[in-house]
């Protein structure tokens, strides 16, 4: 397990497109690499990546730190957590999940929040293995005209 670094772009941006994210495009290529270098070196912003003995990259976590109101600390929030479907149940997801309550709890977070699709019944009880709970809904309705379909 590393922090990401600038060149690991494409295998991070492979990795989240197996995860349901928009694909990177030719079109998109340029933006997303710019928010992708901005975030590596946001400190609210720790990107970890986990390589296989080969060095590729296996697993994606995003962990940011963001305030809310009515707390007076940061709420660490993990909007990513990719493990490539030939590296599961090697433990790797635990480790990540470990690390970010780690540094959550390090910078004095009061609370670690996780989001997943719900088709992902396989990662669910992960986390609920990791002792999270289902504590509530996502909903969210696409702004940009090419997504409101």
């Amino acid at each position: 397990m590393r922090a990401a670094r600038r060149d690991d772009f494409d295998a991070v941006t492979a990795l989240l497109e197996k995860l349901g994210r928009a694909a990177v495009t030719d079109a998109t290529r340029e933006d997303a690499r710019a928010v992708y270098h901005q975030q590596v070196i946001d400190p609210n912003a720790h990107h970890l990546v986990v390589e296989d003995a080969e060095g590729n990259l296996v697993a994606f976590c995003s962990l940011h730190f963001r305030t809310r109101l009515n707390y007076p600390t940061e709420e660490a929030w993990i909007p990513d957590l990719i493990v490539a479907e030939h590296a599961r149940s090697q433990g790797i997801a635990m480790a990540l999940l470990e690390e970010a309550e780690r540094r959550a709890l390090d910078r004095g977070c009061w609370h670690l929040t996780l989001e997943s699709g719900h088709q992902r019944a396989e990662a669910h009880a992960l986390y609920r293995r990791f002792r999270m709970r289902d504590a509530g809904r996502y909903f969210s309705k696409p702004l940009a005209p090419d997504e409101r379909e």
